[in-house]
């Protein structure tokens, strides 16, 4: 009897405590098209906004709304040296900035920067492992970067 009690209770708690799973997002205009994204960020963009119910489109002329990829920087700083003078700990810093305008060239959201760091060991006897991390680790940020974007355009409004 104790027992049911116990597993009562927890169930209560786990659903009184307003945790749910994040839904599908939905974005605020039917088309899109990307602008300047490059490559690598403008597949991942893509794919990203294809999760929700807008659809990407290649003429900025039959979109509803221009996602504009103003710049993007990837940034490497020395954080911390050994005793020796080396380099032991890098930051690794990356940038993008983005505007959202309609196809009429009123701003929806004016000019806006995301901005991702992480730290990175360093050894110099295992350099070639540390590029590859490095290269995985820019990649990852760029996947950050990519949802960040994606959920702040599910949470503008158009301008009126």
């Amino acid at each position: 009897m104790s027992m049911r009690l116990f597993w009562l209770a927890l169930l209560l708690t786990l659903s009184a405590c307003g945790f749910q799973l994040r839904g599908a997002l939905s974005l605020p205009f039917t088309t899109l098209y990307i602008e300047n994204a490059g490559p690598e960020m403008g597949v991942e963009l893509a794919r990203a906004v294809r999760t929700t119910q807008t659809r990407v489109v290649d003429d900025p002329a039959q979109a509803q709304a221009v996602l504009q990829i103003l710049s993007q920087q990837r940034e490497k700083q020395i954080l911390s040296l050994s005793g020796a003078g080396r380099v032991s700990e890098y930051r690794l810093l990356y940038r993008v900035s983005f505007r959202v305008r309609d196809a009429a060239g009123r701003e929806w959201l004016p000019p806006s920067q995301i901005e991702l760091r992480r730290e990175i060991t360093y050894d110099a006897a295992k350099a070639l492992a540390k590029e590859a991390e490095e290269a995985l680790l820019f990649r990852d940020m760029q996947s950050d970067a990519v949802q960040q974007i994606v959920r702040r355009l599910a949470s503008m409004r158009p301008a009126a």
